[in-house]
């Protein structure tokens, strides 16, 4: 089962499924390599990027990605400017370093697109072969991106190497019904169902310090974009908001009027994103493109929420932490019957899940039943239905910064719109994401994350990144 440490992942911009899965898959291929002990017969190495990959993968960081992987690098724990330098290394010397091996040319532009080819398993698709110095295959395999940072080698059925060892789960559950069911008769909340089966893996005290890590990680990507002047890198020169909003917030707004909620929950939503789209480390959230929308909706449940804001450090942790537990339920869920990916539903699947997860989290924290927060998620994910993936020279700046901010305050809106209910409503959430997975089924593919529809053609540009 998809776990809150599966959906919440530190990592670099701007893509979960086009930077973080890449250089997952390069790092997975190396260290195969590594465990054979052929690591330092390698003399070269070929990649191939198919469909989405290829077709917006350079506006998305796909090529560095793969390049830092396969010198080792880890998404988790890589820092951008460690980033930069051995990208600047690679681009002078046109070679990579393979870890534990030796020196083999690659540079960004060996890298082979195929976007018309579309693999059944997954639109992102990269397949990486290894030569010895006679050019004979070592090793080939080929790997499917297939959202929220989750890679899938062909032959798996599942994202194995995600999952924790399996294990037997006090509470499973497979559908938003079998969920409510099970915390009706337990009489437990939903982030007390997810944290029992937290529990299965990790102790509890693991569970806390790594969500507050996850909350800690999200604060300092906001207060960096929000320090940060000039304009997005990738050629659009799109301006960073950021840094004269909250200037302009904090003197009209000195003293916190809750009146001005939406601005600085707005803010925050654009402040993650614009630090995404420059790489920067974000937490995914499920995804990166949609990453702005849960701290956002955090931020309000820490400075506006009744009984969170303005009680103790300790009273704002335990909202955050049942925060996350709430989400995490909402999208395994949804990761699980639907997707998290762009690529293969839209931005329904990005900006919907996330939009849903949080306004799940919000209605948890705000002492909603069980029913009240299924009902939240279900609302903001059916007012999501159908949002495409079309981004403007194939990067993640417009329409993703904006959508992620309105998204924030649709998840606050549906939160808030659940709790003045009873949780009795017509459409179930296992019918919205049933929905959502077969609008995306019948979505044409243009409007999934390739660059050739809607904004991505309709707004002429002079530069070309995908």
């Amino acid at each position: 089962m998809v776990g809150v440490f599966d959906l919440f992942r530190i990592g670099v911009g701007p893509s979960s499924s086009h930077t973080v899965g890449p250089m997952r898959a390069a790092g997975s291929f190396v260290q195969a390599l590594a465990d054979a002990g052929s690591i330092r017969d390698v003399a070269s190495i070929e990649v191939e990027l198919f469909g989405s990959l290829a077709a917006t993968g350079r506006g998305h960081g796909t090529f560095t990605a793969i390049l830092l992987g396969l010198e080792g690098q880890d998404p988790q724990t890589l820092m951008p400017e460690v980033a930069q330098s051995s990208l600047d290394r690679i681009e002078s010397t046109g070679s990579i370093q393979l870890p534990g091996g030796s020196k083999v040319p690659l540079g960004v532009d060996d890298i082979r697109l195929f976007p018309k080819i579309v693999f059944d398993r997954h639109s992102n698709a990269l397949r990486l072969t290894a030569r010895d110095v006679n050019g004979s295959v070592m090793c080939a395999e080929t790997y499917f991106s297939v959202g929220g940072g989750f890679v899938v080698r062909e032959g798996e059925a599942v994202a194995g190497d995600d999952q924790d060892e399996e294990c037997s789960l006090p509470y499973p559950f497979g559908t938003g019904a079998e969920l409510i069911e099970v915390c009706e008769r337990e009489e437990m909340s939903i982030s007390a169902v997810m944290l029992a089966n937290e529990l299965a893996t990790r102790s509890e005290t693991e569970v806390r310090s790594g969500i507050l890590q996850l909350w800690e990680v999200m604060q300092a990507c906001a207060h960096s974009a929000m320090n940060r002047s000039g304009v997005l890198p990738g050629g659009l020169e799109v301006r960073r908001r950021a840094p004269d909003l909250r200037q302009r917030l904090e003197q009209q707004d000195e003293e916190r009027n809750p009146r001005y909620w939406q601005e600085w929950v707005s803010l925050i939503a654009l402040a993650v994103n614009e630090e995404n789209a420059t790489g920067g480390r974000v937490v995914t959230a499920p995804t990166n493109g949609a990453a702005g929308i849960i701290p956002a909706v955090l931020y309000y449940v820490a400075n506006y929420a009744e009984d969170v804001a303005g009680g103790s450090q300790e009273v704002i942790d335990d909202a955050i932490v049942r925060f996350f537990l709430a989400a995490a339920a909402i999208g395994a869920l949804i990761k699980e019957h639907a997707s998290i990916s762009g690529a293969e539903v839209g931005c329904q699947g990005e900006v919907g899940a996330a939009a849903a997860m949080a306004a799940a989290g919000l209605a948890e924290v705000l002492g909603g039943t069980p029913r009240q927060v299924e009902n939240a998620a279900e609302i903001a994910m059916e007012h999501s239905l159908g949002l495409t993936c079309d981004p403007i020279g194939g990067l993640v700046q417009i329409p993703c910064i904006e959508r992620n901010a309105i998204g924030a305050v649709k998840a606050i809106s549906a939160g808030r719109m659940a709790l003045w209910g009873d949780g009795i409503h017509h459409v179930s959430f296992d019918q919205v994401i049933a929905t959502m997975r077969e609008t995306g089924r019948d979505m044409s593919s243009k409007y999934k994350e390739t660059a050739t529809g809607g904004l991505a053609i309709s707004v002429g540009v002079n530069v070309v990144e995908c």
